[in-house]
C-alpha cells in the first residue's frame, strides 16, 4: 500500500497552516482561491530541495488536452507565487517522461494506462481504475522515483471511432457492412469478408504502442493488410474518418472535442482491451518531498476534471481554434482558483 503523505507533515508552522487549510477543503469544498489557500513562494517558506527560489518547469505532450493541462499546472503554480518555467508541448509520451526521469522538467500530467503498459511494462493491468491508480503510484516510486498524484476522473482511454453515416439507412453514406460494425470484435468478420472496407487511421504512437493497434489486433484476433493502415496526426485522424475517403475507422482520444463536435461513433470494446487512462500529475519523489503542499493543490485541481469537461476544453482548441492558455486561464477563472 502506498504511503500516504498526512497534512501534518510539513517543514513550517506557517506551511502547516496552509496545508490544514487546504486539505479540509476537498473539491474546493472550503472555497477560495489557490493564492488564499496556498502558498509556495520561497521567502515565506525558506529554501527546500536545495533551490534558492521556488521555481517549477512543467511540461507536457505535443498535443491539445496535454498543453491545456500544462497550462492549467503554470496558472496554479504561478498563483501560489511559484516561479514557472513553460515547456509544454516537448515531445511525445517517451520523450517528456524521459525529460522528467532525467530532470529536464520538475512535472507533467501522465495517464495511468499508459503507466502501466508503456512505462513500466505491466502486461496485464487491473480494470478498476482506481486499483489501476494504487499499483501505477506504488510501482513507479519503488522502481523510479516518480510520484502520482491523485488522479483526474476524466478516462482519455483510446477508443476506435466511425461516422454515424455509415450507420444511417437513407443516408448516402449508408453502408450495411459498416452499419453491423458495433463493436471492436466486429472488425475481425469485416476484415475476412470485406477487406476493403476495413481501413484505419492512426496516430503516430498509436501505430506502435502495445496499448495501441499492434495490441489491439493481437487481442482481438484480427490482421489489417498493410495497405488498410493510414499513419496520420492525431488531430487530423478525426476528419478524415468524418470525411470517409481515407479509412472507415480512425484511432481517437475519448476525451476529445472532435467526437462530439462530428458525432463520431465509438466501437464497443466489448473484450475490454483498453485500459484506463485517468491523468495524473507526476513529479519526483524528491520534488514532493520538497514541496508537499503540492498535493493537495493538484488534486483539487484534478477533482474537477471529468471527461465531459476535459472534451469541452479541447473543443475550444481544437474546434474553435483558441490558445491552450487562453482556454485554460478562462477555465480557472470560471472554477474561481485565480483572480480575473
Amino acid at each position: 500500500m502506498r504511503r500516504r503523505r498526512q497534512c501534518s507533515k510539513i517543514a513550517t508552522v506557517a506551511a502547516l497552516a496552509v496545508l490544514v487549510a487546504a486539505c479540509g477543503s476537498e473539491g474546493g469544498a472550503g472555497g477560495g482561491s489557490i493564492a488564499e489557500r496556498y502558498d509556495l513562494r520561497g521567502e515565506q517558506l525558506g529554501e527546500r530541495g536545495g533551490r534558492d527560489t521556488t521555481r517549477f518547469v512543467v511540461g507536457s505532450k505535443d498535443f491539445e488536452e496535454q498543453e491545456i493541462l500544462g497550462q492549467i499546472t503554470l496558472l496554479a503554480l504561478d498563483a501560489a507565487g511559484a516561479e514557472v518555467v513553460d515547456s509544454t508541448g516537448l515531445g511525445d509520451t517517451e520523450a517528456v517522461r524521459a525529460a522528467l526521469v532525467a530532470g529536464e522538467i520538475d512535472m507533467y500530467w501522465e495517464y495511468t494506462g499508459t503507466g502501466a503498459l508503456i512505462h513500466l511494462a505491466q502486461g496485464d493491468p487491473p480494470d478498476d481504475p482506481q486499483a489501476l491508480f494504487r499499483d501505477v503510484a506504488d510501482l513507479d516510486l519503488r522502481r523510479n522515483g516518480v510520484e502520482w498524484l491523485p488522479p483526474a476522473p476524466a478516462n482519455n482511454t483510446y477508443a476506435i471511432a466511425v461516422r454515424p453515416e455509415v450507420g444511417e439507412q437513407g443516408s448516402e453514406a449508408y453502408d450495411e457492412e459498416l452499419a453491423g460494425v458495433t463493436r471492436l470484435s466486429d472488425l475481425r468478420r469485416l476484415i475476412q469478408e470485406s477487406p476493403d472496407k476495413a481501413t484505419l487511421c492512426v496516430g503516430p504512437e498509436f501505430s506502435e504502442r502495445a496499448d495501441g493497434l499492434p495490441g489491439l489486433a493481437e487481442h482481438y484476433g484480427f490482421e489489417l493488410p498493410a495497405a488498410n493502415v493510414f499513419v496520420l496526426p492525431d488531430a487530423t485522424v478525426y476528419g478524415a474518418v468524418d470525411g470517409g475517403t481515407k479509412c472507415n475507422f480512425g484511432s481517437v482520444f475519448e476525451t476529445s472535442g472532435f467526437i462530439p463536435e462530428l458525432e463520431l461513433r465509438l466501437l464497443e470494446d466489448d473484450e475490454t482491451f483498453f485500459s484506463a487512462y485517468n491523468p495524473s500529475l507526476t513529479m519526483s519523489a524528491e520534488t514532493l518531498r520538497s514541496y508537499p503542499e503540492l498535493e493537495p493543490l493538484f488534486e483539487d485541481i484534478a477533482g474537477r476534471l471529468d471527461t465531459q469537461t476535459l472534451r469541452e476544453l479541447s473543443a475550444q482548441v481544437l474546434v474553435d481554434k483558441r490558445a491552450p492558455e487562453d482556454v485554460a486561464q478562462d477555465w480557472m477563472e470560471d472554477q474561481e482558483l485565480i483572480d480575473q
